[in-house]
């Protein structure tokens, strides 16, 4: 998958089944669609936080079992298929393995401060000329 960690081969498992979608007549005899499996949760060189992250990503894409299941029926070929179902989990596991980045807070400036009170100032403006008062 990337130079420090590779799925391990027992831990996934694919089937092809019928496709709906481009084929002609050819979709209803050929299992072309592609559904990939990944027992992830019984990976142990995958960090706790990144299984998490993962478990969020892909929070629709899991199964009954918590495995995460990627399908693909883009083509015609079912190769093709189980290559693009590789190349989106490939995708998945490393925007898990990405670090969030945290946000460091900040203080409002002084002119983002002047903007939202004058902002505060027209919008009690235009409020007080509605109302039929006078503005000041």
């Amino acid at each position: 998958m990337n130079d420090e960690l590779t799925v391990p081969v027992a831990l996934l498992s694919w089937s092809a089944v019928r496709a709906s979608g481009p084929g002609g007549q050819n979709v209803n005899k050929v299992a072309s669609k592609v559904e990939l499996r990944l027992d992830f949760a019984a990976w142990p060189e995958l960090a706790a936080d990144a299984k998490a992250r993962l478990r969020a990503i892909a929070r629709g894409r899991l199964d009954a079992e918590g495995r995460l299941m990627i399908v693909s029926q883009l083509t015609r070929d079912q190769q093709r298929n189980l290559d693009d179902a590789r190349e989106k989990l490939r995708a998945l596991l490393l925007r898990a393995l990405e670090p969030p980045v945290l946000r460091r807070p900040t203080r409002p400036t002084r002119a983002s401060k002047a903007r939202r009170l004058d902002e505060k100032r027209r919008t009690g403006e235009k409020k007080q000329v509605r109302r039929g008062g006078h503005a000041e």
